[in-house]
């Protein structure tokens, strides 16, 4: 179980070295793009540091790098696009002068801490041996991985081109993926850490890499995801109430008033 503690130390001290960073450039918006790639750190440096079996090791490995190089590239393209993340400059403001300690230990360490729990599905997955064949959970895992960063992409990628068009300006986004969630890149996150935690499953320590996707599904639906973005768009965008009126907040599902209507017909 060393594996545990080399990774929380490296975790903590790539986030401060992040931190100090941020704070020369008085933007720690990057530290979002940094999040898809630390899971992609630890995951390999524990495959470094284990014996597990070679399959379990290469599947987790392999699929943590395809979801947090693809997340992480859509990040660093929004932030350079977009600039300065509003909740980060937000938070400077209100720190004051103690901006510097608030950014650290608000930002930076509670991440580190996030991704150390969130991670232990990607830890423990890769500590042992046997079975040394991948199980019908594992497999079964992979394919949710697989369909959750599919569904993930294709919802950033619709929500991109609708940003795109001018005659969209203030408009809310109810086409694609977004007709049937109103968080499709939530729900597809969901799946991958879901997906991850049945690839990592042996025995009945692996069992408690489940901490990681409740975690996660915790802080996607919460705290940091859907909730505090949902009270942001009641506000300032017109029509959204409309859209959370008919459309599931999360698990995709046709639109309510389209279920009404085909009742109705019936």
């Amino acid at each position: 179980m060393g594996v545990l503690l080399v990774n929380a130390v490296v975790v903590v001290a790539v986030m401060v070295g992040l931190w100090a960073l941020s704070t020369r450039t008085r933007d720690p918006s990057f530290v979002d793009v940094w999040w898809g790639l630390g899971f992609v750190l630890v995951a390999a440096l524990t495959a470094s540091l284990t014996h597990g079996a070679p399959a379990r090791k290469a599947a987790v490995v392999m699929l943590t790098t395809l979801w947090g190089c693809r997340l992480a590239g859509y990040l660093f393209w929004r932030w350079r696009t977009y600039g300065p993340d509003a909740r980060y400059q937000a938070m400077i403001r209100h720190a004051g002068d103690n901006a510097d300690r608030f950014v650290l230990t608000h930002v930076f360490l509670l991440q580190a801490g996030l991704m150390w729990v969130v991670s232990l599905p990607l830890q423990l997955g890769q500590l042992y041996p046997t079975p040394s064949h991948l199980t019908f959970f594992n497999v079964a895992g992979v394919l949710l991985v697989l369909f959750g960063v599919a569904f993930e992409a294709t919802g950033d990628a619709q929500l991109t081109r609708f940003k795109r068009d001018p005659a969209n300006q203030g408009a809310v986004m109810d086409r694609g993926l977004w007709r049937y969630t109103r968080h499709p890149n939530y729900f597809g996150d969901t799946c991958v850490w879901w997906g991850l935690f049945l690839v990592s499953i042996t025995n009945g320590i692996t069992l408690l890499g489940v901490i990681g996707p409740i975690v996660m599904t915790g802080l996607l639906l919460r705290y940091s995801g859907a909730a505090l973005l949902e009270r942001r768009l009641t506000r300032s965008k017109p029509g959204y109430e409309d859209y959370v009126a008919r459309t599931s907040a999360f698990v995709p599902r046709r639109p309510r008033s389209a279920r009404i209507d085909d009742q109705e017909t019936a």
